[in-house]
Parts: structure tokens; C-alpha cells; sequence
């Protein structure tokens, strides 16, 4: 990421997120029971069921409403949820990512469009950007976790490909479909991780200005405001400066 910090651009991301922890709870709670009724509720035999508790337990989400989601992909009148990505890019060229979990295809898309628009962004074709990303799994853990070369231990043990550390934390990336495996191994080792998530990670990083990235923040905020929207990715990095002078707006 250019010398910057990797980890304050997700914190900076996941701050929205915690102002609005009853809606992610929500969306933790759709993917649980999404992945449960695809692949059964048997948390060891569903590696995406076993992803999305792994990554609700690190959200602190509360163990009786992670059992009532699975519990949920039982019953008869379960929404037929549709899962969806969208592609676009947004202020400044920064190639956009939107997965959404939806009942009603056309209510999201418009949706969708129109968060593009109003924010400086235009939404693509299918394919349009995501040559851009690769498919991975990603854990984050705080800086208490441990010192880098504890961390870099535990994650080489655990099957990851990459670490980067600094004072505010380490993200640990690893193949997509190893996931749920090296998450495990991961918790065994360091604790609770901050989040655990399969991401789009993008290849290269465009960086943004505070003009750019203040209207950027915005389109990505009104993606993840909506109830449909899983996760947003972007190809974005920002100097200390500029994610300074967003926090402080």
C-alpha cells in the first residue's frame, strides 16, 4: 500500500460499521443463514457456514443470535435470498466491488446504481473491474495480538501466504478456499481475531486525495448503508494525512 498503513484504511472503513452495529449484526445474520441453507448447519462440514461465525464471533456478535441465524435456515418461510455483485468505479477512477445478498434483484441494482451516481461513480458491466482484485481470505488482528514476528510465525504455521504488520495491527491474507482452516489455526494460536472475512484485494492501489477520497467515503458509505449490501471493496490507498483529515470531519 505505498508506505501507508493498510490497517487504518480498513479501521477507517470499519468505523461505519461499528456506528451501525444493530444493521452489520444483520447482515452477519443473512450470511449465516444463507450459507447454512446451502450447505447445512453443520458448522464443520460447511467451510462457508464456519467462515461466517467465525467472522460473527469476531464481530462480538452474540453466541444465541449466531444459533437463531442457523436455526433460521430451517424453517419454511426463510426469504429466497439471491446473491449478486455488482462493478464500478468511483471518484478518481478507484475500481468498486459491491457483493449483496438480495430477495428482490431489481430493487438492489437500482439501489446500487444510484449510490454510484449520486456520488461521483458510475456502475459497470459485470467483469469490469473485478480483473482487477484477487479472491482471498483475510484475517485482521489488532496489534495486541502480538509483535509482528509472533504473528508471522503463527500465520506460517497456520497455512496464510502473506502478513503485513505495523503498530495498528496485521492482516493476514491466505488462499480463498483455506480460509475456515487457517482462521482456526490462527484462533488457536492468537485469540479472537478482529475480523475474519473471504475480500476482493485489489492487485494495485490507486491513491486518492482529500477531495477524492471525502466523495469516495460517501459512495462507500451509501453502498454499505444499504440492507442488501454484504461487503464493498475498492482498489484505494490514502496518506495519513488525508485519512486524518476524514476522521476529524
Amino acid at each position: 500500500m505505498a508506505g501507508h498503513s493498510k490497517f487504518k484504511n480498513i479501521m477507517y472503513r470499519k468505523g461505519a460499521q461499528d456506528a451501525k452495529r444493530s444493521k452489520q449484526f444483520s447482515k452477519l445474520s443473512k450470511e449465516i443463514t444463507v450459507a447454512a441453507k446451502m450447505g447445512g448447519s453443520d458448522i464443520d462440514g460447511n467451510s462457508r457456514l464456519r467462515v461466517a461465525v467465525q467472522n460473527a464471533r469476531a464481530q462480538s456478535m452474540p453466541k444465541d443470535n449466531i444459533e437463531r441465524a442457523i436455526k433460521k435456515a430451517d424453517a419454511s418461510d426463510v426469504e429466497a435470498y439471491e446473491e449478486n455483485r455488482y462493478e464500478g468505479y468511483g471518484p478518481g477512477g478507484v475500481a468498486v466491488i459491491v457483493e449483496a445478498l438480495t430477495d428482490n434483484r431489481n430493487r438492489t441494482a437500482g439501489a446500487v446504481r444510484a449510490s454510484f451516481s449520486k456520488n461521483g461513480g458510475s456502475l459497470g458491466e459485470s467483469g469490469s473491474v473485478a480483473f482487477m482484485f484477487d479472491r482471498v481470505g483475510e484475517v485482521v488482528y489488532a496489534a495486541e495480538a502480538g509483535d509482528a514476528d509472533t504473528v508471522l510465525e503463527a500465520a506460517i504455521e497456520a497455512g496464510a501466504e502473506d502478513v503485513q504488520s505495523d503498530d495498528d495491527g496485521h492482516v493476514i491474507t491466505c488462499a480463498f478456499a483455506d480460509l475456515g482452516d487457517v482462521a482456526k489455526a490462527l484462533e488457536d494460536s492468537l485469540g479472537t481475531a478482529t475480523s475474519v472475512n473471504p475480500v476482493w484485494k485489489p492487485q494495485n492501489s490507486i491513491e486518492v486525495d482529500e477531495d477524492k477520497a471525502g466523495t469516495l467515503m460517501k459512495l462507500i458509505n451509501a453502498l454499505e448503508d444499504d440492507d442488501d449490501v454484504q461487503n464493498v471493496y475498492a482498489n484505494f490507498d490514502m496518506s495519513d494525512e488525508v485519512l486524518a483529515s476524514l476522521t476529524a470531519a
